[in-house]
């Protein structure tokens, strides 16, 4: 009872501060698809400090139990905001819970330990599988109101956590990370311990299948590497001006979440960092992301809704998603849909963006065995530099590699014998791209759909591309093109 007139008390100072003034209104005014306005999160007045939990920030003193009294106390008073101050604050896992706002001041950090001792192993969503991973360094779930917020940093410690390719990073750097114990399983490949290689001979594309006992899962506990922010099942979230660094997996993952705004954050992690997307952005609905800076291992801004049948059983899109006024700077693509896209994915605009140096722009991938519809997409003003591969790509036959991986390996497009149409065949349609600008890229464009679903109805307007490679379109119908300038240097 007590928390249904709480969040009606919120709900009724949101709806104040809205008929005031909302700073986000503008964001949603002229989007090309239904979709209501929703404010951030309002919070009780309540303050705490970290420090009055016996917390110490030396960087070697454990926090985790400090966190916990922490936010236990301000939920018992309703909720407000945590602060956390100046220091460095080693800690396990964190958990929000709802009407809390943890606040991390300038010159805060808030560094999770690399012990996998301290992190279960729980129930969750991996790559869009129903599986099981080590708790998330912060977690909230099914929570409401929640936010993290300030200008300090939270950094997951992720190098103790990732295995390493030596081509990606310098021969210094090589020795420096694997001298610290590890296992190489080639030359060129270290992992953090024995029982990641273990687990890795389990898994199919990073996660475990088959039967496995309660021994042999706490065997591979340090494979079970989780993404760092887990918000599963979440409603009236905000994440703004924090920088969030060197998470273990992805490095911030909303999943079934609503009402979610990201506002100014820096998401980044080294470019070495295996699976390291900056956001993945998971079977939500109502989401903007504005003004932020990604700077990624791997995807940078990406939308999922789940993979092959566990997906299609979720039956969740991500569905009414702005992104505005974003930059991503480095990973294998700026603005990302799939490949974990069974759940389908809908009414989706992104505009006002900057990609420097990804491997690719705009990129669409997927396979056979997904099912799912992606559809009523809106893309405008972006500005492209230095794209490795491709400007804009659709891959219907992705098979987990980056574009530059799959280009190095010498596949070739994949233009085969149509199978039947079912629940498992991806689709892609009803994609708007215009007013796009990209100064330099490997191929200007790539098209590879489905011989059985091909690609359909994606308009292309004003778009200007300088690239070493002509555009290719196989498999695809339907494709509008309206002063669309191709300019081949070799």
């Amino acid at each position: 009872m007590r928390k249904s007139i709480l969040t009606l008390a919120l709900l009724a100072v949101c709806m104040l501060v809205n008929a005031q003034e909302n700073k986000y209104e503008k964001y949603f005014k002229n989007v090309p698809f239904p979709m209501k306005a929703f404010c951030e999160p309002q919070f009780p007045k309540n303050e705490v400090s970290l420090k009055d939990f016996g917390a110490v920030g030396d960087g070697q003193s454990l926090c985790t139990e400090a966190f916990e009294k922490a936010v236990d106390a301000l939920t018992k008073k309703g909720g407000g905001r945590l602060i956390v101050p100046e220091g460095v604050w080693l800690t396990g896992p964190i958990v929000l819970k709802s009407n809390i706002n943890l606040h991390i001041k300038e010159g805060a950090i808030i560094l999770f330990s690399p012990d996998e001792k301290l992190y279960p192993i729980v129930e969750t969503s991996f790559e869009g599988l129903d599986t099981r991973r080590t708790q998330s360094p912060l977690t909230a779930r099914n929570a409401e109101n929640i936010a993290i917020t300030g200008r300090g940093v939270i950094d997951g410690n992720g190098r103790w956590w990732r295995p390493l390719k030596k081509q990606k990073v310098t021969e210094s750097q090589w020795k420096e990370m694997t001298s610290g114990g590890g296992v190489f399983k080639r030359d060129d490949l270290w992992y953090p311990s024995e029982s990641y290689l273990e687990g890795e001979k389990t898994a199919q594309m990073n996660v475990p299948r088959g039967q496995l006992s309660e021994e042999q899962w706490l065997n591979i506990r340090k494979f079970l590497r989780p993404v760092m922010i887990s918000l599963v099942g979440c409603k009236n979230v905000l994440l703004k001006d924090v920088i969030f660094q060197n998470s273990p997996a992805w490095n911030i993952h909303p999943l079934m979440c609503e009402n979610l705004i990201v506002d100014n954050i820096l998401a980044k992690n080294p470019s070495y960092a295996q699976n390291g997307d900056a956001i993945d952005v998971e079977s939500c609905k109502n989401v903007l992301i504005v003004n932020s800076k990604f700077d990624a291992g791997d995807d940078g801004i990406c939308v999922k809704s789940g993979k092959d049948a566990d997906g299609r059983r979720r039956g969740r899109p991500t569905e009414n998603m702005i992104v505005d006024g974003c930059t991503v700077f480095a990973g294998h693509g700026g603005f990302v849909v799939g490949s974990e896209m069974s759940g389908g994915v809908n009414n989706i605009l992104v505009q006002n963006c900057q990609f420097l140096g990804t491997d690719v722009g705009l990129r669409f991938k997927s396979c056979r065995g997904r099912g799912g519809v992606v559809k009523n997409i809106y893309i405008k003003n972006i500005a492209m530099t230095d794209i490795k591969s491709d400007a804009i790509i659709f891959n219907l036959f992705y098979g987990g590699k980056s574009v530059i991986e799959m280009n190095a390996s010498g596949e070739k497009v994949n233009n085969i014998q149509p199978m039947p149409v079912d629940e498992t065949t991806p689709e892609f349609r009803d994609i708007h791209i215009k007013d796009v600008v990209c100064q330099g890229a490997g191929r200007a464009m790539l098209f590879n759909g489905l011989p059985e679903k091909p690609i359909d109805g994606i308009d292309l307007k004003d778009i200007t591309i300088y690239a070493s490679q002509d555009a290719e379109f196989y498999n695809c119908k339907g494709v509008k093109k309206d002063n669309v300038k191709v300019i081949v240097r070799k």
